[in-house]
């Protein structure tokens, strides 16, 4: 128990710290179920001692949702409160930062109908539209780490106990994170240094296209044409450096919205909005998905493609390889937090416009001249294994091996 609280304490203390990294004075907004009142209070505490002026926490209940989910009229289902997202607005223009603590449940809405489900995220995603632009420009600084809770440490360890389960999730949660280690805030360090190496060298190169190659994936992703690389950390536009994932594995990019053709086949499970989509295949022809099937979860796939016009391009790329320490643990987390940080990725709907230089200061136009896509949503799914092939394509034509057998090559 000693140990395990000094562990939690210093899980706490990198969120502030590295991931957000509060400044004085500053408003922090956390959102959290309210399985981890424990840890959101040891977070207000750590936050308080970094300097922030005050503390929000925006609490959620999945069984309330749920319910919400099964009962509601699908007028309501169709509206969200805007006075929540106008204040998450308004908190974020007067420079909070937000902390958002992921502990996913996959089976939650298994018993509701998809497609009230697809409505209710629709109309949440357009009414928080504006705010989430704050995050996707890195207006503000921001982070999500996971907590474990009973429903998800049963999808991971389901063969043992809960009080077993939930021990082994900690485990795993402090190894991955770096907090195990004397120096958690210096092996972060290290790790970000690591990461942006990649970065720097990918960068260098600038590749025009990437040829993806595996079991059921032949893919080739157009690359914005100013797309740059970015690693662990962002930048703010007031300067505060922070890490928006812990733990994060991932260099990544924006594709060219119209440059991907091929397929692409995923190789772990993705929880989208309590729900499971597993085995899928996705082709493409200029940038769209124009066939998708699903062993699991066809109808939510359905859905989620069909959440907005951008919702069928890709926004994201992203490297990561198989020899990362979250792949090497050998376990499927049902989280994409981490599962994303196990494999090389692809992320369906909405770009990130500090992916391309010059992005987070270009009109509508200028962006969409650039290759990025908009869209309501921002779905990472797993397309990695150890059989993964990529080539880094030049604009001459040239290839050059970049990852051979998962790993970098």
């Amino acid at each position: 128990m000693e140990s395990f609280e000094h562990y939690l304490d210093q899980y706490a203390e990198l969120a502030i710290r590295v991931g957000l990294n509060v400044q004085k004075d500053q408003t922090v907004v956390i959102t959290t179920p309210i399985a981890c009142a424990d840890f959101v209070r040891k977070l207000t505490k750590k936050a308080y001692e970094a300097g922030a002026k005050d503390v929000v926490v925006d609490w959620d209940d999945d069984e309330v949702k749920a319910l919400r989910l099964k009962n509601a009229s699908e007028d309501t289902l169709q509206t969200y409160p805007m006075w929540r997202a106008t204040g998450m607005e308004e908190m974020a223009k007067d420079g909070a930062a937000f902390l958002s603590i992921y502990a996913p449940n996959s089976d939650l809405f298994k018993e509701v109908a998809p497609e009230r489900v697809a409505m209710s995220s629709k109309a949440a995603a357009t009414a928080r539209a504006g705010f989430l632009s704050y995050m996707r420009n890195n207006k503000v600084n921001w982070l999500m780490v996971s907590y474990p809770t009973a429903e998800w440490s049963a999808k991971v360890f389901p063969n043992l106990s809960e009080s077993e389960r939930i021990t082994q999730l900690w485990e795993q949660i402090f190894k991955l994170t770096r907090v195990d280690k004397a120096d958690p805030v210096s092996a972060w360090k290290e790790h970000i240094a690591t990461l942006t190496a990649k970065q720097n060298m990918l960068n260098k190169m600038k590749y025009k296209q990437l040829h993806f190659q595996s079991p059921g994936t032949d893919l080739y992703i157009e690359l914005a044409p100013k797309h740059q690389w970015v690693a662990a950390g962002s930048e703010t536009d007031s300067g505060i450096f922070f890490v928006p994932n812990i733990p994060t594995e991932e260099v990544f990019t924006m594709p060219a919205r119209n440059g991907t053709n091929g397929t692409v086949r995923s190789t772990l499970p993705l929880s989208y909005q309590g729900s499971l989509i597993d085995g899928f295949s996705l082709t493409f022809k200029d940038g769209r998905v124009v066939e998708a099937t699903a062993e699991v979860g066809q109808e939510v796939l359905n859905n989620m493609l069909n959440m907005d016009e951008g919702s069928r391009y890709l926004g994201e790329v992203a490297l990561v390889p198989y020899d990362s320490p979250i792949s090497q643990s050998g376990l499927i987390y049902y989280n994409t937090l981490f599962d994303e940080n196990a494999s090389c990725h692809v992320a369906l709907g909405n770009s990130y416009p500090f992916t391309i230089e010059g992005g987070t200061t270009m009109s509508a136009e200028e962006l969409e001249a650039n290759g990025y896509n908009k869209s309501l949503i921002h779905v990472d799914f797993m397309i990695g294994s150890k059989d993964m092939a990529i080539d880094g394509i030049l604009a001459d034509g040239t290839r050059e091996p970049l990852f051979r057998n998962g790993n970098w090559a």
